[in-house]
């Protein structure tokens, strides 16, 4: 299956920049390594977003259903600003009441 309303999909610029790219963030610092040595940073956050957003047309992995709504996945090739290609999982959740999907994270697709 494909991402539910992948066009309208919910990507906060703060999820990317302060989160994923974040070298100081508790959680996001060790993500961080991995997104930084494809050569992101968090002053080109959009470049991570886009590419982000280029695998949403792969198919989506159902995944737990929460008492917040139901989570899914999807798992594709990005190529960094360094000219490096990498695996990736996002993750995604559409809140119950709702149908647009919202980011909640990716990590390296090697990672199972």
């Amino acid at each position: 299956m494909k991402l539910p309303n992948a066009d309208n999909a919910v990507i906060p610029a703060e999820k990317l920049r302060d989160y994923l790219l974040s070298s100081s963030h508790p959680v996001g610092r060790f993500k961080a390594v991995f997104f930084h040595a494809l050569g992101y940073t968090d002053g080109d956050w959009e470049r991570l977003e886009a590419d982000i957003r280029s695998i949403l047309t792969n198919d989506a992995t159902v995944g737990e259903q929460t008492n917040y709504g139901q989570k899914l996945e999807v798992r594709g090739s990005i190529a960094g600003p360094a000219d490096r290609s990498a695996e990736i999982v996002t993750g995604w959740i559409i809140l119950k009441g709702e149908s647009i999907p919202r980011f909640i994270t990716a990590y390296p697709g090697d990672r199972r």
